[in-house]
């Protein structure tokens, strides 16, 4: 089954699928994580993709949904995937639904959708602190307007299926990580 891990960026999507994977047994996938990653080899998706992250600018659908569809053809149908960064439209959240269809049966869809909401403010700051070379004041300020614009359409799309949870994610790293911990928990089967 599968759980997105949705909001802006700093909003602590990472953290928190990081610490559920390692405490649960999951599986997390960062998108971010592996863009960074190609980016580093220097592969023909890094290249591709750094283009565009460099901007501060999301990277086109097309090179998401190949790179991800990759990585869902090696996962077992019973295992947990907390997905992080995927998908950031609705056309790439169209593309997982697809792609989850004729996966397995359609088996091991999507359980929820959590939505991580942090003021702006708290955003910015946490991005200055993290110290990545591509967290700078104007960056950052593109990554939040981008984010604006493309991703949280996603809140209405996962809304509208009745897959969304909401996270306040200007909490302890604690008190979320036990809020995920139960919102997942609810959904997956006992």
């Amino acid at each position: 089954m599968i759980f997105i891990f949705l909001g802006a960026p700093g909003a602590g999507k990472g953290t928190q699928a990081d610490m559920a994977a390692s405490s649960q047994g999951w599986i997390h996938l960062s998108t971010g994580d592996v863009l960074r990653e190609e980016v580093a080899k220097e592969s023909d998706l890094g290249q591709a993709a750094n283009e565009y992250m460099s901007r501060g600018d999301l990277v086109p659908d097309r090179l998401m949904v190949d790179m991800v569809a990759g990585r869902l053809a090696e996962l077992n149908v019973d295992d947990v995937l907390l997905l992080d960064g995927f998908p950031r439209s609705r056309p790439q959240a169209e593309a997982l639904a697809e792609a989850l269809k004729t996966r397995a049966g359609g088996s091991g869809g999507v359980g929820s959708a959590l939505y991580f909401r942090a003021p702006e403010s708290v955003l910015t700051a946490r991005l200055l602190g993290r110290g990545r070379k591509d967290d700078r004041e104007d960056v950052i300020q593109n990554r939040l307007r981008v984010y604006s614009e493309t991703t949280e359409p996603l809140v209405a799309y996962y809304r509208e299926q009745g897959l969304l949870v909401e996270i306040d994610a200007d909490r302890t790293v604690e008190e979320i990580q036990a809020d995920v911990l139960d919102r997942i928990g609810a959904v997956l089967p006992h």
